[in-house]
């Protein structure tokens, strides 16, 4: 299924990280403190300035650490594959990172009376939690499941311009990116629980239900 951002320019992004993970690696740089440290950053770029007001300067530093999440893994393919403590580090520092950007977005919304903004990051925030654990769970019962229009790429990016543009002056940018953002989560959920059903009644003995 087409995600909003597709593979070209995906591996156009992969070209452009190769040298930095190179870098990174020579000097002695590891994949996983790549992942700490983009944790970090979104961290500082969520709460210390999105939350606060300063959007701009907030989505700016959440959309260049969360490119760590690209980095890490192009290292850990240069090394030899990642780890599994790697992966399992990778996809728990992804959800703090996600639960601190739209905690700051709602929290700011809230301060500002904005209660139909509140309720669209929520949706987010728990339609966004829910994209991951269908793959991790279908990953984990042994079927495939990289599907979907808007991966965790795609929702960072949408949440990012819609706080640019109201930090410049547009100010129901963030809302409608927040709703826009609710509902792509809410399709991705059903494409991959869709992939799932079918792969799992293609792998069903023959005879039962």
């Amino acid at each position: 299924m087409a995600k909003i951002f597709q593979v070209s320019a995906r591996a156009g992004m992969t070209r452009v990280v190769e040298p930095i993970a190179r870098a990174l690696l020579r000097a002695g740089v590891t994949p996983n403190a790549v992942t700490v440290a983009g944790t970090v950053g979104v961290l500082v770029g969520a709460l210390g300035f999105g939350a606060r007001g300063h959007l701009v300067a907030g989505a700016l530093i959440v959309t260049l650490f969360a490119l760590t999440d690209l980095l890490d893994g192009t290292m850990a393919r240069m090394s030899g594959g990642s780890t599994r403590f790697g992966a399992f580090l990778d996809s728990s520092m992804d959800r703090v990172a996600d639960s601190a950007v739209f905690g700051a977005v709602a929290y700011w919304l809230a301060t500002r009376g904005d209660h139909s903004g509140v309720a669209a990051a929520l949706v987010c925030l728990a339609a966004g939690g829910l994209v991951s654990y269908v793959k991790a769970r279908a990953e984990g019962l042994g079927m495939s499941c990289n599907v979907g229009i808007a991966e965790r790429t795609e929702r960072l990016l949408i949440v990012g311009v819609g706080g640019i543009l109201t930090g410049v002056g547009v100010r129901p940018a963030l809302e409608i990116a927040l709703w826009l953002l609710a509902a792509v989560s809410i399709v991705t959920v059903a494409q991959r629980m869709t992939h799932v059903y079918r792969q799992a009644q293609q792998l069903q003995p023959d005879g039962q239900a």
